[in-house]
């Protein structure tokens, strides 16, 4: 069983500890203040109120022991944030996931050692731009700066054909990695299989290649 830290319990604080504990994690969570947490106490196996930007704060939290820390203060609190991500570096973090609002405080908290920086409300405004911006796209999985997972409905032109027929990949720099049917995902798709109009399919690719094949 994987084990996490959360330090902010904010909104986003709040979602993520519940998936987590949803997945059968253990889960410790730390705020300054004692309200936000309370909600959480059935959840987790270990609620810390106090100053994370307090390095004897954070020593006491036996941070090495964790898969992962999570920085998730709030977008006003930008200096708090830098400072316990680095000092979540300093006491041993296998691995820390911080919080920003835009790319100037990305780059500060990759330079303070954050390995992987979450933009939660670019995440959900890029998705919805891209689904609610085409009648073909029905939902979006930003994976990067470039590539994304589209959930598209088969081209009319390419029901009843397969991936081999199609040169898919190569004609539409594209890589279909899954078939959704009835609610069932159906992954590792083989150069045979042919296209259904009753699917959905999982797209990994750039956007303006999306476009233009959607086109």
């Amino acid at each position: 069983m994987k084990s996490f830290l959360i330090v902010g319990l904010g909104s986003f604080g709040h979602h993520l500890c519940r998936a987590l504990a949803e997945q059968k994690c253990e889960v410790m969570v730390a705020d300054q203040v004692s309200e936000t947490l309370e909600d959480l106490l059935p959840l987790v196996v270990s609620a810390k109120v106090g100053d994370c930007t307090n390095e004897e704060v954070l020593r006491s939290f036996d941070i090495p022991s964790f898969d992962a820390c999570f920085v998730c203060l709030g977008d006003s609190n930008i200096l708090g944030s830098l400072q316990i991500t680095s000092l979540l570096k300093e006491l041993g973090a296998k691995k820390v996931f911080s919080k920003a609002d835009d790319d100037v405080q990305a780059k500060f908290l990759l330079r303070n050692g954050a390995d992987e920086v979450i933009y939660p409300e670019l995440e959900v405004a890029v998705s919805l731009a891209v689904s609610e911006s085409s009648d073909s796209i029905f939902d979006c999985i930003r994976l990067t700066a470039d590539y994304s997972i589209y959930e598209l409905q088969p081209l009319p032109r390419w029901v009843g054909k397969s991936l081999k027929e199609l040169n898919f990949r190569v004609k539409c720099n594209l890589t279909v990695i899954a078939a959704i049917r009835d609610g069932v995902i159906r992954p590792n798709l083989s150069p045979d299989y042919t296209f259904r109009e009753d699917e959905h399919l999982l797209v990994l690719g750039r956007i303006e290649d999306i476009h233009r094949v959607i086109r």
